[in-house]
């Protein structure tokens, strides 16, 4: 469920007009719905509760780190699961707690773990063994022993889009769940860490239940071998990956998801860590663009927007598809036609649309791409010199800029000349 809908036939999020919001801020912009923030995030804090799960939920900051949506979220309990020094810095900075942040990634850097260790963050998943010598080491030096997990991999196909499956043993994520007890060994007799945990996570964006109940009981194997071999196992970091609808997709419900977890894992006296990122805030998000020309070519008809694939990469990326539909609510009964709706950056990947079925529409006119909330302005950039997006947070009948669009200014002053260019 999201809160975008049309109000006297003008689509608002929450209480606030999109076009009211355009008008002030200028387009393409970014939109997210607290209304929805909040709804995502309990239903699925609910279901685990409901399941009788002991959870901490961390929100997964690469897939919307701004700061306004992370204290929002963090507001509600949430804590963060990060992959950078950048994203433990905008966690920190949104308010939540450093013993709610688990810090994931394969290739967190010397300053990465220094700067982690230091602000004694909840758990840092290690990836491979020359990560888990070096966290060793940083931690040692600093008299301190780290809390973590191994990050398994499962060699699990989640049955996902090829490049955000991370769960198969030819991804580049996690250790080998069949050489996971031998790390786990070598990890006891560092002096720098702590074993608590074990971590998995196998994709993103999965309709299906079974992929996670597949893992989830290869984690229950390992935590057998691992307690029987003396490890005080306490948490388990599920990661996240739970999909939501695009399209056509009917991904499972919370409820499903909870249910997986309860019947593999919920008696193993574990606390469950949980790191949902596009779940929460994908369908709390959406990209306002205008219309900037309606080209008429020879075989198609090309709606050419002023948002482009630097503002939104996923239909480039992953050929992914996301709603699009007019600001200004279309007429009963209104005819549609196929139209490739395109940006304005030299490439022709830059669609986001191939002869979708769309009510007419005309130059000035605004259109909204739907479930633009994870990985839309997380993954944007300036390519063509294009300014980052502003990003808007709407509650109720309020609404408030939280990433500003940054001037042609100041993007210039961010370079220089070298002297004998002077």
């Amino acid at each position: 469920m999201n809160h975008f809908d049309y109000v006297n036939g003008q689509l608002h999020a929450e209480g606030v007009s999109l076009a009211e919001i355009a008008a002030k801020v200028g387009t393409p912009f970014y939109c997210y719905a607290t209304a929805t923030l909040t709804r995502h995030y309990t239903v699925f804090a609910d279901a685990l509760k409901n399941a009788g799960l002991d959870a901490t939920i961390c929100f997964a900051l690469k897939s919307n780190p701004n700061i306004a949506v992370v204290r929002t979220l963090a507001d509600l309990g949430a804590g963060a699961d990060v992959v950078s020094e950048g994203e433990l810095r905008q966690a920190l900075a949104a308010g939540v707690p450093a013993d709610r942040i688990v810090f994931s990634g394969v290739g967190k850097t010397k300053r990465e773990l220094e700067f982690a260790v230091a602000k004694g963050i909840m758990q840092i998943n290690v990836e491979s063994e020359p990560e888990l010598e070096l966290l060793s080491q940083v931690a040692a030096e600093r008299g301190v022993r780290m809390p973590i997990a191994l990050r398994v991999n499962p060699d699990v196909d989640a049955g996902t889009h090829a490049k955000i499956t991370t769960g198969k043993k030819e991804n580049k994520f996690g250790i080998e769940w069949t050489r996971a007890h031998e790390v786990y060994r070598k990890a006891r007799d560092l002096p720098g860490v702590e074993v608590v945990a074990i971590a998995c996570h196998i994709g993103s964006q999965l309709t299906e239940v079974e992929p996670f109940r597949e893992a989830f009981l290869r984690v229950r194997d390992l935590v057998a071998i691992l307690r029987a071999d003396g490890f005080d196992i306490r948490r388990l970091d599920l990661g996240g990956g739970l999909g939501v609808p695009y399209d056509e997709e009917i991904p499972p419900h919370p409820d499903a998801y909870a249910a997986a977890i309860k019947s593999t894992l919920g008696d193993l006296g574990c606390r469950i860590v949980l790191e949902p990122g596009r779940l929460l805030v994908a369908n709390a998000g959406m990209l306002v663009s205008r219309v900037t020309y309606v080209k008429e070519g020879s075989t198609r008809t090309f709606v050419i927007v002023d948002a482009a694939m630097n503002d939104l990469m996923r239909p480039a990326l992953y050929e992914a598809h996301h709603s699009i539909q007019p600001v200004a609510q279309p007429a009963p009964g209104a005819p549609t036609i196929a139209v490739d709706v395109v940006g304005p950056v030299c490439e022709t990947g830059d669609t986001f649309a191939k002869q979708r079925p769309l009510p007419p529409v005309k130059a000035g006119d605004l259109v909204a791409f739907g479930t633009a909330g994870a990985y839309g302005a997380a993954m944007s950039s300036t390519y063509n010199s294009r300014p980052l997006v502003p990003e808007v947070l709407v509650n109720g009948n309020k609404f408030a800029v939280v990433r500003a669009r940054p001037t042609y200014e100041e993007m210039l002053a961010l370079e220089s000349l070298p002297d004998w260019l002077g």
